[in-house]
């Protein structure tokens, strides 16, 4: 959808220590979300933007990567160094990246 506009990786090319920015609606993060995920959701940015780092790669997430590369190029736009992963935590989890969620039971997708 955003073509060669939007520096993407792939979810199981997310690095260990990455600043992995979850931009998702709040029942998907309590559904399952990466360990050391930092939660704003996509309509929070505009105020709570000043949380994110400027010093480090950001690597935004949502469910399948469309929203994501949204926050991404405009991150990148307002100077951030942001890169979109690629097919989202749909990607993640079919990775095997690890998972943890609010909800009782095992950590989903939703």
């Amino acid at each position: 959808m955003f073509g060669d506009d939007v520096a993407a990786v792939d979810a199981a090319d997310v690095p260990q220590d990455a600043y992995l920015l979850d931009v998702r609606e709040q029942y998907e993060w309590d559904a399952g979300h990466a360990p050391a995920a930092v939660h704003i959701a996509m309509a929070e940015l505009s105020d709570r933007a000043g949380e994110i780092p400027r010093d480090q790669d950001i690597y935004v997430v949502c469910r399948s990567g469309v929203r994501s590369a949204q926050v991404t190029v405009a991150l990148n736009q307002a100077g951030w160094l942001a890169k979109n992963v690629d097919g989202g935590m749909k990607r993640w989890a079919e990775s095997g990246r690890p998972m943890e969620g609010a909800e009782e039971g095992p950590p989903y997708v939703a």
